[in-house]
């Protein structure tokens, strides 16, 4: 069991229950919440943290559904939720999702929107209380709590880019909304670049996955993991113009790191580098970093801290993967949804001679077994897995609830709450092996050779040497971070997220690529009328 007190849920404990009462003699001031440094830690932030798990729809970074993960899986190559009969219709949500049917108006996306504002909004919110009781800190302490807040921040500001494009900079927590502007997306993305720049040499230079002072936090190595992977996407985050089908050049895209002026890829491999530097390493065995027990792994870099006997966030993924019957068998229950696409069951080898070693070990496929014994189905057949007759409408296929290979990535913890949506294992979010892939990806795209880093990747898990190409780097990819949340990225990097692929049609207006963006809500627009919709959506 893990041996770690959630300062972040008592002070929120002890907040919330000062409010239980409408008589102000028992609620605290500010000034009393606010008078030392380490209630300043505490309540302006550590308290961000909450945010980064969630346990609702379309909150958090990852764990959730219909929201951040959803949109970077769901809408790919890598898998799908398919309509089951009278199963997982929703109105037409998957479906469209995967087929690019999204609109300005769709709930998810806005719910979305608003998840990752608010953490921005109350990151600034904490950068004002730091600022207006600093007489409580140390010099050293006031640049410490700033640093972490402003990261933190640019994290948040990462995903919005990534996923809307064109968004406001919001810095201020006390700037009217008749003031927040749209700025371009090259604009965003220097700014998250400065941020983390500045900031990066501020924060501990410790490890955010291991138990201790530093557990869940964003420290120095997080904050460079983020630094490659938007060196490496420059391409994509400094065009502002993504359908007019003239693409950046990252060899002309400059960062100076260090004091050396570098392109974006020679930016990339510089902060992966630092990674390796550091002591970050592939651990022998794969499975280990997505085990019950992964927060001593020495691949993993940034993760989202699982303990359902201290913390609310969930992680849905397995839970709304497996099938009923296989949910039951292992202690809880299940929802018989997200499978992956043929493309990528045929990408592992699968029915070949070839199989990838990590199929096993990130999939359910064939027939179901639990503690050696079959897990049977309420027809009195043996559970077993189709991969290959999965269909984005199986209703009235005879594999209507058996139809795809299922996730498997994290081993199951039996001892779960909440059906097994509260488990042990703390969500991966960066990862070692993903920076040895965008440092091979890096090298080949500035000329160099990156087989190296590619190949030790696929040493790992026994796999032969295979010649750094573009092609084989971005199947790689899939092959290695599959069920992670970074395919729709890297299908954008690409250039292939808007074309056709396994069953999805590009859809008529669709080759300009203005689906590489998201559109921005509705809902946000009528808020504010100075924000302009996405080029392509009405």
């Amino acid at each position: 069991m893990k041996r770690y007190i959630n300062i972040l849920m008592v002070a929120l404990a002890t907040m919330m229950t000062s409010c239980l009462t409408e008589d102000p003699r028992d609620q605290l001031y500010e000034e009393d919440i606010y008078n030392n440094a380490n209630n300043i830690y505490i309540n302006a932030v550590a308290v961000l943290y909450n945010y980064i798990g969630g346990s609702a729809d379309s909150e958090g970074l990852q764990g959730t559904c219909r929201g951040i993960y959803d949109y970077n899986t769901l809408t790919t190559d890598e898998a799908m939720i398919p309509i089951r009969g009278g199963d997982w219709y929703d109105g037409g949500l998957w479906t469209n999702m995967y087929q690019h049917k999204w609109s300005p108006n769709d709930l998810p996306l806005y719910n979305t929107w608003k998840y990752l504002y608010k953490v921005v909004v109350l990151s600034n919110k904490s950068l004002h209380i730091i600022d207006k009781y600093s007489h409580n800190l140390s010099e050293e302490q006031r640049v410490a709590y700033e640093a972490e807040v402003r990261a933190l921040r640019a994290l948040f500001y990462y995903y919005i880019m990534d996923m809307y494009g064109r968004v406001p900079i919001v810095t201020s927590y006390e700037q009217p909304q008749d003031e927040v502007v749209q700025s371009e997306r090259s604009e965003v993305f220097r700014f998250i670049v400065n941020e983390l720049q500045e900031v990066a040499e501020l924060l501990p230079n410790e490890r955010s996955n291991k138990m201790g002072n530093y557990y869940g936090r964003i420290t120095t190595p997080v904050a460079n993991f983020l630094l490659a992977k938007l060196a490496l996407n420059a391409e994509i985050y400094c065009d502002d113009n993504w359908t007019d089908g003239v693409p950046r050049n990252g060899k002309e895209i400059f960062f100076t790191v260090d004091g050396e002026k570098l392109n974006a890829w020679q930016t990339c491999i510089k902060y992966c580098n630092k990674l390796a530097e550091v002591g970050y390493r592939l651990e022998d065995d794969y499975s280990y970093n997505f085990s019950v027990h992964n927060e001593n792994s020495n691949e993993n870099i940034f993760t989202i801290p699982l303990d359902k006997n201290l913390y609310a966030a969930q992680f849905w993924y397995l839970f709304r993967s497996r099938h009923y019957n296989h949910g039951g068998a292992l202690g809880g229950s299940s929802e018989n949804g997200t499978s992956a696409n043929i493309s990528t069951v045929l990408a592992n080898g699968y029915g070949t001679d070839d199989v990838d070693a990590r199929f096993e070990k990130n999939f359910y496929a064939g027939i179901v077994e639990v503690d050696g014994k079959p897990v049977m189905m309420d027809n009195g057949q043996q559970l077993e897995y189709f991969p290959l007759e999965l269909k984005l409408n199986l209703t009235g296929s005879s594999y209507v609830k058996t139809a795809g290979a299922r996730m498997a990535k994290y081993e199951v913890d039996r001892t779960s709450h909440s059906d097994g949506r509260q488990p042990d294992n703390d969500i991966v979010l960066f990862r070692y092996a993903d920076a040895l892939l965008m440092k091979s990806e890096a090298k080949v795209r500035n000329g160099e050779d990156g087989s190296l880093e590619l190949n030790e990747v696929r040493g790992r898990v026994g796999m032969p040497y295979r010649e750094a190409t573009l092609e084989n780097i971005l199947k790689e990819r899939l092959l290695e971070l599959v069920w992670e949340g970074w395919r729709r990225q890297d299908m954008v990097r690409f250039g292939v997220y808007h074309k056709s692929y396994d069953q999805r049609i590009q859809l008529a207006d669709e080759k300009n690529g203005y689906t590489t963006v998201f559109p921005i809500p509705q809902k946000s627009i009528d808020l504010n009328p100075k924000l302009k919709q996405n080029v392509g959506y009405k």
